[in-house]
């Protein structure tokens, strides 16, 4: 494999290595989140029994953003449950019951899937490339300046979402590991 096809292949796992899943491909942006809904979440898989840390001390949440088209699970994907924060939501989260890892979120209208960073690999994990929805971070968090910081989601973060949308042929592909998922 060449340098560009390795920097565009990665696994995600959970962190006893039951639940893989096959990242291909640039992904759409390495973020950081600071929504209350993905702190909520956070923390509440954080008290499961044996469970990794999702949220780091500053309120964020890692992620890196994949085209669903992108996607393929590699093994135990019928260890996966289900969790939104309400019955309604649009978002689902996906926890590996194995060992109470986070995997991956999914906005299920949308054509992406925002994989828990800690998930990769740290040698294949991309670095944040920013922050968004900074303004709902913690009081008294000061974030550094060294990538950019938004209160919301930016023009920029928006338009790869778009083009990644435009390059799927403006398709938004299921997530077929639904199968067997505990809800």
């Amino acid at each position: 494999m060449s340098d560009i096809q390795k920097s565009e292949y990665r696994i995600a796992a959970c962190q006893c290595g039951t639940v893989s899943l096959e990242l291909t491909g640039k992904p759409i942006v390495a973020a950081t989140c600071y929504c209350h809904s993905c702190q909520q979440a956070g923390h509440a898989f954080e008290a499961l029994s044996g469970a990794p840390a999702v949220v780091g001390a500053d309120g964020g949440t890692p992620y890196v953003l994949m085209r669903k088209d992108r996607l393929a699970w590699l093994s135990g994907s019928d260890r996966l449950s289900e969790h939104r924060l309400k019955p309604e939501s649009p978002t689902r989260r996906f926890v590996a019951r194995c060992c109470n890892a986070p995997i991956a979120l999914e906005f299920t209208k949308g054509h992406w899937l925002s994989v828990y960073s800690d998930r990769i690999a740290a040698e294949a994990r991309p670095a944040a490339e920013m922050r968004t929805i900074v303004g709902d971070r913690p009081a008294g968090v000061d974030l550094p300046d060294d990538i950019p910081n938004y209160r919301t989601p930016s023009g920029r973060f928006l338009w790869r979402l778009l083009k990644a949308w435009a390059a799927m042929g403006f398709r938004a592909p299921p997530i077929e590991a639904t199968k067997g998922f505990a809800r």
